[in-house]
């Protein structure tokens, strides 16, 4: 998956309201290698975590804050890694900017949870937190 030395690692989503940020803000807190920076990132303004989403992550340890902020072209051509943490963000937006965002976009498929369906949030975050210590271990284990 990753052939260089990551330095900077930017998770995206639709809004950057509850994926991206969960993905982000847990990834710094369990990331002992403070070489690596994370941050978050949306397609589209406007959006924030409901109460919902933002009890539940809270509850799993994730305590969701800070503003939207939008994804950047001259930002994501600097980053090493991008990891889109949407099923509703196709691959094909990487296909209009350059060839070599698409070497460095990875998808993670996770779906969005509107309805405030507490068990589908809850799974949701889950989810994340898995993919981000998978994604913590092997960074680990590639960059020795």
């Amino acid at each position: 998956m990753i052939k260089k030395q990551i330095k900077n690692i930017i998770f995206v989503c639709k809004y950057n309201a509850f994926r991206s940020k969960v993905a982000e803000i847990y990834f710094n807190q369990i990331n002992k290698n403070k070489e690596i920076k994370a941050v978050s990132r949306g397609f589209i303004s406007g959006g924030t975590a409901d109460k919902m989403q933002k009890k539940v992550a809270e509850r799993l340890g994730v305590k969701i804050k800070g503003k939207f902020n939008s994804v950047d072209l001259k930002e994501m051509i600097k980053t090493d890694l991008i990891i889109v943490v949407a099923n509703d963000i196709p691959k094909i937006m990487f296909n209009y900017w350059l060839k070599p965002l698409q070497r460095k976009a990875f998808a993670w498929k996770i779906q969005d949870e509107q309805k405030k369906n507490e068990k589908n949030i809850e799974k949701i975050v889950k989810d994340i937190k898995k993919k981000v210590e998978t994604l913590v271990k092997k960074l680990g284990a590639e960059q020795k």
